[in-house]
């Protein structure tokens, strides 16, 4: 039964073939294509205030250089928030409680932001190393900490993603169970367990949006620095 509560974060495979390739290209053909009427209809039209408002939400701090990369974090930010919210429905798998499609996104993402403010502004994007004002023994110390603080980001972006992921499915599996055992011993009880996994499914809806968003909102924030 211990066992049986992970199977649902192992890669689905297919005659040996895996098919998180298919789960990835899933959420691309559930978008709805725009069209060229004037008037577009009521889903495309909430598409797209979603879109406006996020983009101007996560671009409104930021510079113009940062701004080229609108369209990246917009279209990074979907297809997050629709694999999460995927993975929420029966009999599906979830490839974002994968550590290594999480770490496969955030490294790529921060190392292209580090890139930009190595060429653009080296002498900035290094003073970030070394606090103004560090006493002189500290010196040493502070550049190793914040060295090692640098590179512990794209791992804290995909161990976030992964954890609060997996931990909720976790948590909605074993409410489920509890809920399908104790139907027929106390039905009470089985109702509480069912109102408290329907409120808790509602709580991961919005984890999945939230951790979409934080995801997306902490790769602004280093593109931030560098730009």
């Amino acid at each position: 039964m211990i066992l049986s509560f992970f199977d649902q974060f192992m890669s689905p495979t297919y005659l040996g073939i895996p098919l998180i390739a298919l789960a990835l290209s899933l959420p691309w053909i559930l978008y709805p294509a725009p069209t060229g009427r004037w008037l577009n209809n009521r889903l495309l039209a909430l598409q797209g205030w979603f879109i406006n408002r996020f983009t101007q939400q996560l671009l409104l701090p930021m510079s113009l250089g940062g701004h080229k990369w609108a369209a990246l974090f917009t279209s990074l930010m979907l297809f997050l928030i629709t694999l999460n919210m995927l993975g929420l429905l029966p009999y599906t798998f979830t490839p974002t409680t994968q550590l290594s499609l999480n770490m496969g996104l955030a490294v790529p993402l921060w190392l292209a932001t580090v890139i930009i403010g190595m060429r653009n502004q080296p002498t900035h994007a290094l003073g970030h190393l070394l606090p103004e004002g560090t006493p002189t023994l500290l010196i040493p110390v502070l550049i190793i900490i914040e060295t090692i603080s640098l590179f512990i980001r794209p791992l804290a972006l995909g161990v976030r993603l992964t954890a609060n992921l997996t931990a909720g499915h976790l948590l909605i599996q074993l409410i489920a169970t509890a809920t399908a055992v104790l139907a027929p011993l106390m039905p009470t009880v089985a109702i509480l367990t069912g109102t408290l996994l329907l409120m808790l499914t509602l709580l991961e809806v919005a984890v999945a949006m939230i951790q979409a968003y934080v995801f997306v909102l902490l790769l602004s924030l280093y593109l931030q620095e560098n730009v």
